[in-house]
């Protein structure tokens, strides 16, 4: 450690990122991480940035004489203790902990795909106090690493070995103030730079009319200095018909960013499509070295793009770069950490145990499954950074509007040799789908073609493993809850999964359409509002027992499944349940197994803002059934041919020509 006279504390922080060039001359080191707080002192997002915890102390799971490091005053942080963007003051005996997802350095992601063997924690304070360095490995059990103390104005660094951090864990600090208090003026973590440049991104925006919130991202582009630095160009793909650029305020944000900013507009092509294009402009214009995609509905940790972009510059070899997700509405739950694929289900999700976790609940440091590192099968597209090489070596996006697109992409980019890192401290808060189903609106038929489309290209398992036998299962469970929409429109999809690669890029802008117009003839698909507009609730003979919402069994599952789908395809449906639903159900109870004892209901839409009547049709049931099983035979039948043909279109159907035929078809009439 070595210590240094400082210079004068900056007023304010976007002064200080601007000032601070991303390379640093000394030491041939690189900023590649700021301590950063809150742009707007919002203390929903605070427990992201200082660790909340203060007084838990939790055992490691797998050595019981291992215990997190706890010891915090976070709570007692003011708003007006945040001084601007990356300095706070600690007031006099008490203890501030950076052991924060923003601000603790995570030196497994960083020793695994980087060139870097060290990092070195630089800090520059006022005031008179203790700083302490602490470090966690894969179990999260914490060591103090080495502490100094300060008084007067300081400068600190803080030399780190990258060596023990192979499975996992985490570098941070803590203040502890004494005297008059203390003021951290700002701080910084860097690593060797090992002599390689600076990349400049292109920030890539899908948008279909959420002008609000695409309006909100390209002005926190536009005020930070440094991001601006390294910005080669903000494009927005704009494919609705409510557009950013009538927004009240774009104009002047427009003028500010200057060529920095550029709107395209085209059909609605989906987000495959939109980010296609984000890709396709960065390769052709050649200002680049990497394309960050965006969602439209997000707010953007602006600092994460910087951190995103010097880990990419690092890795040694070119690597797709994720960030985070964070819930929209409720700031301090991490949504998303690790996204992975079940290969043998085919099927994406979460790392296990990692999904909905809140850090004002339980912050870094006593989370021990946070200190391991997880490494992904592929990022969400809401974030993530993809280099130029990768996009020359394996193309564009898969033509496949929504749906997988994301997650095939970065499979293919691993069979190519590209992996996929998601980088904690590099993050987005985004509408959360907790309060939607789309499973069950016209996106079911994305769902399950697009589904098989991935399947068939990169499952290692015959047959795809168990994808088929699950997507029968779906469709039963669609039947049974009398959701028929959703299921002809599954059944749409398997046609098209038969029919071939051919047709992808001519569906991207009918497909949708088409869905939207079909669900006009049936009810589930019919949300109404108005909660008076069904029948009172009516029901001429009560079951004998409660309504049960509990799933079935396994050893009873079977006959259960065969009574209820005699009962759905053969019986007739009581002359009451067409003029009466009998039962009002929440959504949260609307499973397959307590509709399927009704002959009708109304039922509630996720987000609780109306609700549609399910009747059951047994002859519509029957039907579908049927077309159900005979294409899932063909599918059965045919895989080997189909995987044949899919993965020989592949290159095809995903290259630039392709997409360029797409994005000028798609283009708005003069």
């Amino acid at each position: 450690m070595t210590a240094t006279t400082n210079e004068s504390q900056e007023t304010a922080m976007t002064a200080t990122l601007a000032a601070e060039s991303p390379v640093s001359t000394e030491e041939n080191l690189r900023i590649v991480q700021r301590v950063i707080f809150p742009a707007n002192r919002d203390l929903d997002t605070l427990p992201l940035y200082v660790d909340p915890d203060t007084s838990k102390v939790q055992k490691d799971g797998s050595d019981s004489s291992a215990v997190v490091q706890t010891v915090g005053m976070a709570r007692k942080l003011h708003p007006e203790d945040i001084l601007d963007r990356g300095s706070v003051q600690v007031r006099r005996g008490e203890r501030l902990s950076f052991g924060s997802y923003f601000n603790a350095f995570p030196a497994s992601y960083w020793r695994k795909w980087t060139v870097a063997t060290k990092t070195v924690l630089h800090l520059e304070t006022e005031g008179e106090g203790t700083v302490i360095v602490y470090r966690s490995n894969a179990r999260g059990a914490s060591q103090r690493v080495d502490s100094v103390l300060v008084e007067g104005d300081s400068s600190n660094d803080f030399e780190l070995t990258l060596a023990p951090f192979g499975d996992g864990g985490w570098y941070w600090f803590d203040l502890i103030a004494g005297g008059d208090g203390m003021t951290l003026k700002k701080a910084h973590w860097a690593v060797p730079d090992e002599g390689r440049a600076q990349g400049r991104v292109t920030l890539g925006v899908t948008t279909f009319n959420r002008a609000d919130y695409c309006l909100e991202t390209i002005k926190s582009i536009d005020g930070d200095a440094g991001l601006r630095e390294i910005l080669a160009e903000l494009i927005i793909v704009d494919q609705g018909n409510k557009k950013v650029a009538d927004e009240a305020g774009f104009d002047e944000v427009a003028e500010s960013m200057g060529d920095q900013l550029r709107v395209i507009n085209q059909g609605n092509l989906g987000g495959s499509g939109g980010f296609a294009r984000n890709m396709y402009e960065m390769v052709v214009s050649d200002k680049s070295d990497y394309v960050m995609l965006l969602d439209d509905d997000i707010e953007l940790e602006t600092e994460g793009v910087l951190r995103a972009v010097a880990f990419a510059d690092l890795c040694r070899k070119p690597t797709i770069v994720g960030g985070h997700m964070f819930d929209m509405y409720n700031k301090s739950v991490l949504h998303a950490y690790s996204e992975v694929v079940n290969f043998y289900r085919f099927l994406w999700g979460p790392v296990e145990g990692l999904g909905n976790h809140d850090f004002s609940a339980a912050g870094l440091r006593s989370t021990p499954q946070l200190h391991r590192r997880w490494d992904a099968d592929y990022n969400g597209w809401w974030m993530c950074l993809i280099p130029k090489t990768v996009v020359e070596t394996i193309g564009l996006s898969l033509p496949v509007f929504i749906k997988w697109d994301d997650a095939e992409y970065s499979l293919r980019g691993r069979a190519a040799g590209f992996p996929t890192v998601t980088l904690p401290g590099a993050a987005v808060w985004h509408v959360s789908w907790a309060d939607k189903d789309d499973s069950v609106d016209w996106q079911a038929y994305y769902h399950e073609r697009n589904r098989l489309i991935a399947t068939l290209l990169h499952s290692p398992f015959p047959k795809g493993g168990r994808i088929l036998r699950e997507s029968l299962n779906t469709d039963v469970k669609h039947l049974v809850s009398m959701q028929y929409y959703p299921e002809q429109a599954r059944i749409m999809a398997l046609r098209d999964v038969l029919a071939g690669p051919g047709n992808l890029h001519q569906q991207l802008p009918t497909t949708m359409p088409k869905l939207r117009a079909m669900r006009e003839e049936f009810p589930d698909s019919q949300v109404k509002t108005d909660p008076g507009a069904f029948p009172e609730v009516f029901r001429k003979r009560p079951p004998k027992k409660p309504q049960s919402y509990k799933q079935p069994g396994a050893l009873g599952l079977l006959p259960w499944a065969v009574k209820t789908v005699l009962k759905q395809t053969l019986a007739p449906v009581r002359d009451s349940a067409k003029e009466n639903p009998e039962a009002q159900v929440a959504h949260q109870d609307g499973k397959w197994w307590s509709l399927a004892h009704l002959d009708s209901a109304v039922v509630s839409n996720a987000d609780g803002t109306g609700a549609s009547w399910h009747l059951r049709d047994p002859k519509m049931a029957r039907q579908l059934v049927v077309e159900s099983a005979k294409l899932h035979a063909q599918l059965f039948s045919n895989w080997e041919t189909l995987r044949a043909q899919y993965r020989e279109a592949l290159p095809e159907i995903t290259s630039m020509e392709s997409w360029r035929e797409t994005f000028e078809a798609s283009e708005p009439s003069k």
